[in-house]
């Protein structure tokens, strides 16, 4: 055989085989992993829609004894997506008017409110390019970027929230334990009708490293390895993770529910009450030389009456 057709051989193979993914992709996997790319993620709550000071915002605002003035040293704000409803009403409830300078779908760099998410909040408040970051609790990963630059993180718990499974709407199964949901995702279970549902495969879907909720995850799975994903799974039905707020928040195409664990269902009463039993803490978190009598402030001001409320106002539960 004539060296070019052994090259055009080559590059028609490696043409069908591409061709093959591709088709695979469009037909399957696309509709069932999450396509977002990391900029569409960090906006799936809309920022616009919790914007501060904003007409028809969704922001809460309370009744403050804290009040910032324009000539005040503000605190920049950050954090985690499924947070940003509650950074975004405390500076509507203690900033002053054009603090937050909002221009072409993002956050000026002069602006007292950022948006980050998760990923990068951490690595902005190490560095002080943010004062105060409310997420999860950081990985390890982070805390370790945070000692890499010389600096120590204190987290201040301010409010509670439900870890919570969720499957698409249409799958028989409605809650499952704790055993069975480590189960899957260390692979002792395959198939969902080993857990009461129809015969098809589980595929268990994980979240970006580094993000809250797959932090929060790596402590539910309490040492175990998980699974990093399952040959031809886009061909069963998905289970995933996140925190009840952001699930309720956030529209989908396709519905999904949240599952029962241990027998209880995550709604705000059940996670208030404590029976829920997957309830993590959320923190404001900053660097803890961070002297600004002004972060210090708003660090006391979200742990008293009025910041309890405000938490309680958007959406999660107090942290007393």
């Amino acid at each position: 055989m004539k060296k070019s057709a052994a090259i055009a051989i080559m590059i028609l193979t490696a043409f069908i085989f591409l061709s093959l993914n591709f088709s695979i992709y469009m037909l399957f996997t696309r509709r069932v992993v999450d396509e977002m790319t990391v900029e569409e993620r960090k906006n799936a709550i809309s920022l616009e829609d919790y914007l501060p000071f904003a007409d028809g915002t969704r922001a809460v605002t309370v009744k403050s004894s804290l009040r910032f003035s324009e000539s005040d040293r503000l605190p920049v704000l950050d954090g985690a997506s499924a947070l940003y409803p509650v950074y975004a009403s405390v500076a509507a409830s203690v900033y002053p008017e054009g603090s937050v300078i909002f221009e072409d779908g993002a956050f000026s760099d002069g602006s007292a409110v950022q948006f980050r998410n998760t990923l990068r909040a951490y690595r902005a408040v190490a560095d002080g390019d943010a004062d105060i970051i409310f997420c999860a609790a950081p990985s390890a990963e982070q805390l370790g970027y945070a000692a890499s630059v010389g600096a120590e993180l204190e987290l201040v718990p301010i409010g509670r929230e439900g870890f919570v499974f969720i499957v698409n709407e249409d799958n028989p199964v409605n809650g499952l334990t704790t055993e069975q949901l480590r189960g899957i995702y260390t692979g002792k279970y395959k198939n969902w009708r080993e857990l009461g549902g129809a015969d098809r495969m589980i595929d268990p879907k994980t979240r970006l490293a580094g993000s809250g909720s797959q932090t929060v995850m790596e402590h539910f799975m309490n040492g175990e390895q998980m699974m990093t994903g399952r040959m031809f799974g886009f061909l069963g039905a998905s289970v995933g993770y996140s925190f009840r707020f952001y699930v309720e928040a956030v529209p989908r195409e396709h519905s999904v529910k949240m599952l029962a664990v241990d027998g209880v269902y995550p709604s705000a009463e059940n996670i208030k009450n404590g029976t829920y039993p997957l309830v993590t803490e959320f923190y404001a978190v900053c660097r803890d030389d961070n002297d600004d009598e002004n972060v210090r402030r708003l660090l006391d001001w979200l742990l008293s009456d009025e910041g309890q409320e405000l938490i309680e106002a958007v959406g999660y539960a107090r942290i007393k």
